[in-house]
């Protein structure tokens, strides 16, 4: 293999920026009533799982955004996230398929880093129950250990970054609409990792944000809210005309750039 194409973490620079994203919150409090124009929900359930290391509490404004838009929104509720451990996996899928059955309606997911592979594992095992994901700068699609963070997960998971057979399943879209937000200056997970072959039901909109800050960015919590007010089964592609065009770049200009 040519060493010069292997895809490799975020450099010193970019994970420096990682510092930017108390601004990035404050940006979306400055930017709340602008924000709440964005298009209203229909009341069905969001699960938000979080990233490695993180629990509900750093989901808090992005749940905090969508229940103020109209829907029912959950935490993962299962303490901080350290991997797929024993027993985590299957409380989540019962935990799905019974706020399904609670509700009546399919739930949508979304996942944060780490969790973004939760979501999306999900709905390959429960595409009756999930409405659509969304993952935010979720490493899918590549060498996990292009992130700035893949030791820490083989330390709190226990787990190794090496079956190639499960890396080739982890790449594959789910049989839902399926929506990857990403950043170029992500400083942890190197962006062409959140990227998946776009599809009449896959796409990717990219944004400008640190990793840390992608739950609380304006232009982030602006696209969720977008991709989740469709109706069920009338998904459509994020429409990038009008303004919107200043503010989340087309990634498929860039297809020779993509893995």
């Amino acid at each position: 293999m040519d060493q010069t194409n292997v895809l490799r973490a975020p450099g010193a620079f970019l994970l420096a920026l990682e510092g930017r994203a108390p601004l990035e919150l404050g940006a979306t409090l400055a930017t709340w009533p602008l924000l709440k124009t964005a298009p209203q929900g229909d009341g069905h359930a969001v699960i938000v799982f979080p990233g490695l290391g993180a629990g509900d509490l750093t989901t808090v404004p992005l749940r905090n955004f969508l229940n103020a838009q109209g829907y029912d929104t959950y935490g993962w509720d299962l303490g901080l996230n350290f991997g797929p451990r024993e027993g985590v996996l299957q409380k989540s899928l019962d935990r799905v398929q019974q706020i399904h059955q609670d509700t009546g309606r399919k739930v949508s997911l979304i996942g944060w880093s780490l969790g973004g592979v939760y979501a999306r594992e999900f709905a390959k095992s429960l595409p009756k129950s999930v409405r659509s994901v969304i993952t935010l700068g979720t490493p899918f699609a590549g060498d996990p250990k292009a992130t700035n963070a893949w030791r820490f997960y083989q330390f709190a998971s226990g787990h190794k970054l090496d079956d190639p057979e499960l890396l080739a399943h982890l790449k594959e879209a789910p049989p839902v609409p399926t929506t990857s937000i990403f950043s170029r200056t992500d400083g942890v997970v190197a962006w062409p990792l959140s990227i998946q072959q776009e599809s009449h039901r896959a796409e990717n909109i990219e944004v400008v944000a640190s990793h840390v800050g992608l739950g609380v960015n304006p232009a982030a919590l602006y696209a969720v809210a977008d991709r989740l007010a469709q109706a069920d089964g009338r998904w459509a592609k994020f429409d990038r005309s009008g303004w919107r065009q200043w503010f989340f770049r087309d990634p498929t200009r860039d297809a020779d750039q993509i893995l």
